[in-house]
């Protein structure tokens, strides 16, 4: 009987994927279910995007790509980081990849010895440290606070780090908290870092074209250019630009890096799909008039989101500098019971009676490393967000 390798066995599926699949079961069975569970724009790919997948077909480009990436789109990334970064990158330093997460499981999987330690300030994102632990890495969580809108505390990572340690992920706009790093944040981050020559730097920058309440992001590289040698950017098209199906993914690095990334990545999956390289390619060299509409319509929902989340008892919610997420924390209704008697002691809990006893989908905090609290994504409709709101309040206030 087939038995998985030690590396896999006890590895758990993401939540926010096993959440969605029992949403989707639910609906199946007839259930009326409004599912905030994915961070999945609720936008169309931006038409320049399409137009550039049309010209790769029309142009024959449907054989076996460069593994890097097509140089037209590396052209483009590099073009992007100078543009939005004033970063200078060589083409050397580049690579594209099925999305984000496989941009992560090339460097984990090209740097990370078994019992080597990964930092990873929590919340974070769930893949991080499964992805770690699939090649023997050990996850060490630093935890960001709600009363400091989850930013976090220089001091905190630098008692984490040890001579073991070989990353430190930074993950900012942060998913499942919005929060962001300011100029101060980074510096100070960067004077940890420092001290710490042996240890690489992670900075996911998928979410950075969404910032609210006229704040820039700002890249962990741009603030400290010195430790540009041992910093990571990850990158992509799916959440800015509503790509998530096209599945192209950047970075940035050391050559060095790279180059072993680009080594793991021909013997995984080779080159990703010339279409979406294609499309990819259009939508980083067009303007950023499409983003910047989406960033305003998700501003808006941040703000009515945070209004009607604080305007219940019993529920907490700093507010999102960034990334489409409310992270509202629900401590005060721990150890209470639902209207249907259910007796609720953790947000997993509290997660699993909301979408039965209400049909909305969330995703417990504590899969993201620190709860009681729930992820609500606010990239759905006007129409979705009113009623998964009305649903949120009946729930919450049955409570006793």
């Amino acid at each position: 009987m087939f038995q998985p390798a030690s590396r896999i066995a006890n590895i758990a599926s993401p939540a926010t994927i096993a959440m969605a699949a029992r949403a989707r079961e639910l609906k199946a069975e007839g259930k009326d279910i409004i599912s905030l569970a994915l961070g999945q724009p609720d936008f169309a790919s931006p038409p320049q995007a399409l137009e550039g997948a049309i010209e790769e077909v029309r142009a024959g480009h449907t054989g076996y790509p460069p593994i890097p990436g097509q140089k037209s789109l590396l052209e483009a990334v590099a073009h992007k980081f100078k543009r939005d970064n004033e970063l200078d990158v060589s083409l050397s330093q580049l690579m594209v990849a099925n999305g984000g997460k496989q941009i992560i499981f090339n460097a984990f999987m090209a740097s990370i010895e078994q019992g080597d330690e990964v930092i990873v300030p929590s919340p974070y994102w769930v893949s991080y440290p499964l992805i770690a632990q699939m090649f023997g890495g050990k996850a060490v969580h630093v935890p960001c606070y709600e009363h400091n809108n989850f930013r976090l505390d220089p001091a905190d990572l630098a008692k984490a780090i040890t001579p073991k340690t070989r990353w430190i992920v930074l993950n900012f706009p942060n998913n499942p908290t919005g929060a962001i790093l300011e100029k101060s944040d980074l510096e100070a981050i960067a004077e940890v870092i420092r001290k710490a020559p042996h240890v690489l730097v992670m900075s996911d920058e998928i979410y950075e074209h969404l910032t609210f309440d006229g704040k820039k992001h700002l890249s962990l590289a741009q603030v400290a250019p010195d430790l540009m040698d041992r910093i990571l950017i990850v990158n992509g098209v799916s959440k800015a630009y509503a790509m998530t199906g096209w599945r192209v993914g950047f970075a940035a690095g050391p050559e060095k890096l790279i180059k072993a990334m680009i080594k793991v990545q021909g013997n995984v999956s080779s080159g990703i799909c010339t279409l979406a390289q294609g499309g990819a390619c259009a939508a980083l060299n067009g303007n950023l008039t499409e983003v910047e509409a989406m960033r305003n319509v998700y501003e808006k929902r941040r703000n009515r989101a945070v209004e009607f989340l604080r305007a219940i008892d019993g529920v907490s919610c700093a507010m999102p500098q960034g990334a489409f997420y409310a992270y509202p924390g629900f401590a005060a209704i721990m150890n209470k019971r639902t209207a249907s008697g259910r007796l609720v002691t953790n947000d997993v809990e509290l997660a699993e009676a909301l979408l039965e006893e209400q049909h909305l989908a969330t995703v417990p905090g504590s899969a993201f490393g620190l709860g009681p609290h729930l992820r609500l994504s606010f990239a759905a409709s006007e129409q979705q967000l009113s009623e998964a709101y009305e649903r949120l309040k009946r729930f919450v206030e049955s409570f006793s």
